[in-house]
C-alpha cells in the first residue's frame, strides 16, 4: 500500500478530500500519519474520525523539530508527505530523507512565501486586480514555496469575487488536483 503522512496547521479540509477520495475508492492510498504543528487543528479531528493515526509536535525550534519529526517518521514507512496547510517550514533532515510535496493557493512563483498562506494570498491577488489566480503543487525544499513545480491548475479571477469568493474557486481545483497528482505518484507516474 502506498503510504502517506499529511501535515496540516489548519481545518484540514484538504486533508478531508484525500480521505474522502481514498474512502471512495478514487485514490489507491493510506493516510498512515497525520501531524500538526497546532493541537487545536480541526485536522486532527478529521484525522481521528477517519481513524487516522496523529501526532502532535512537541518542539517550537525548528532544529528540534526537524530532529522531533525524523525520529516520529523512521517508525513508519512513509512513500510521500503531504502539507496540506501546513505552515511551519520542513528541515534538511526530512528534505534530504522523503518526498515531500505542499499545495499552494496561488500560481507561484506569484503570492508565495512566508506569510503568504490562505486569505493573505487571496486579498493580495485581489488587491492587484489579477486576472488569473489558482494552485500550485510543488516539491518541498528549504524556502517556502520555492520548490520544483510539478503541476499548476488555473482559476478565473472575476472583478466582482471577494476574498472569499476566490478561496473557494481556488480550494475546490487544490483538491482535485492534489488528488490526481496523489495517483500518479502512487501508480509510480510521478515521483
Amino acid at each position: 500500500m502506498y503510504n502517506l503522512v499529511v501535515f496540516a496547521s489548519g481545518n484540514g479540509t484538504t486533508l478531508q478530500a484525500i480521505i474522502d477520495s481514498i474512502q471512495a475508492g478514487h485514490l489507491t492510498a493510506n493516510i498512515a500519519l497525520v501531524i500538526s504543528n497546532n493541537p487545536n487543528a480541526f485536522a486532527l479531528e478529521r484525522a481521528k474520525k477517519a481513524n487516522i493515526q496523529t501526532y502532535i509536535i512537541k518542539e517550537k525550534d525548528s532544529e528540534n523539530m526537524d530532529e522531533e519529526l525524523s525520529n516520529v517518521l523512521s517508525k513508519i514507512n512513509v512513500n510521500l508527505i503531504v502539507l496540506a496547510g501546513y505552515l511551519k517550514l520542513i528541515g534538511p533532515k526530512l528534505i534530504s530523507k522523503y518526498k515531500i510535496i505542499n499545495t499552494h493557493p496561488s500560481l507561484l512563483p506569484k503570492y508565495g512565501g512566508k506569510g503568504m498562506y490562505g486569505m493573505n494570498v487571496h486579498r493580495a491577488v485581489i488587491e492587484a486586480k489579477e486576472e488569473y489566480s489558482g494552485v500550485t503543487l510543488h516539491y518541498v525544499n528549504s524556502e517556502y514555496d520555492r520548490g520544483d513545480t510539478i503541476m499548476q491548475s488555473v482559476v478565473k479571477v472575476l472583478p466582482t469575487d471577494t476574498p472569499e469568493d476566490l478561496a473557494a474557486k481556488v480550494q475546490a481545483a487544490e483538491k482535485i488536483q492534489l488528488v490526481e497528482v496523489i495517483k500518479a505518484f502512487a501508480s509510480g507516474k510521478q515521483g
